[in-house]
């Protein structure tokens, strides 16, 4: 699969995604259902713990994506969700470490909510990957 990315302006760059990507040739893809900070058996974890719940539900995300036959490498566009967008934001250093490792910046949109499915969440992030 071929990747372009659209940045009329380099703005969102320097948060770490790119505005649009035009994909050609993908063969396969994957829509991912929002993953949050939860255990194996669905308990939420790291209460009170943006940074915490941030790692998890990325972990969670690249457990869900393997199990597709994917990775982080092939997301090409996430959602996120936050109880508190600038706690969010002082740790989205997370993404960069994880997505950057494959040179990707899939365009995102974050928005900020009242909560989250289940008490005590505070981050949640969805996918579509493709290859």
């Amino acid at each position: 699969m071929e990747r372009t990315a659209v940045n009329p302006r380099d703005w969102s760059l320097k948060l770490g995604y790119n505005q649009a990507e035009v994909t050609r040739g993908a063969a396969r893809q994957v829509v991912c259902a929002g993953q949050t900070a939860v255990d194996g058996t669905g308990a939420p974890q790291h209460p009170g713990d943006m940074r915490g719940q941030i790692g998890l539900a990325l972990d969670n995300l690249e457990a869900v994506l393997t199990a597709a036959g994917m990775g982080l490498g092939d997301v090409t566009r996430l959602g996120v969700y936050a109880t508190d967008v600038d706690e969010a934001l002082k740790n989205f250093d997370l993404l960069g470490m994880r997505f950057g490792q494959y040179n990707s910046a899939p365009p995102m949109t974050l928005l900020g909510v009242t909560r989250l499915a289940i008490p005590g969440l505070m981050f949640e992030i969805e996918a579509t990957a493709a290859v």
